[in-house]
């Protein structure tokens, strides 16, 4: 089952209520779900190589902790950030400033940032750890069975 947009999620608490969380595609729903993303969200960060270091392995940790509580929708959320770090910090890496179109919908010219290249490498390694996990692949099949 896709990600559900049509959920109020400005009341849920995923953690509570884990049968409303779907895994969606990618990184769907990653500012969302909440009390994960406020719990996540203040330690992603890629502008640099060592920011990126520093920052996936915190959200790595935090994943683990997640699977010592058997939380998978954390685990999954823990999972998306990495990702998430992954993509964004690509997109800086080919697009001064991230920006692939222009105003007028045009694309910008590609511009190799070295610096963003290494921090998206940094956290491509623990997004595989992640989503390669032997216990998440498990409750992933788990809660995708039970709940969509």
């Amino acid at each position: 089952m896709s990600f559900d947009y049509s959920l109020d999620f400005d009341n849920i608490d995923f953690r509570e209520e884990s049968e409303k969380y779907r895994v969606g595609r990618g990184e769907q729903g990653v500012l969302m779900v909440e009390p994960y993303k406020s719990e996540i969200l203040p330690h992603w960060r890629f502008k640099t190589p060592a920011i990126a270091k520093e920052s996936s392995e915190k959200i790595y940790d935090m994943f683990l902790e997640y699977r010592e509580k058997d939380d998978f929708v954390g685990m999954d959320m823990a999972r998306k950030f990495l990702q998430m770090g992954y993509t964004r910090a690509r997109r800086y890496t080919n697009y001064k400033g991230g920006r692939k179109y222009d105003k007028d919908g045009n694309v910008n010219e590609r511009n190799i940032d070295e610096e963003k290249a290494k921090s998206a490498a940094i956290f491509e390694v623990k997004w595989k750890m992640a989503r390669e996990d032997e216990d998440y692949l498990k409750l992933k099949k788990v809660h995708q069975k039970k709940y969509g």
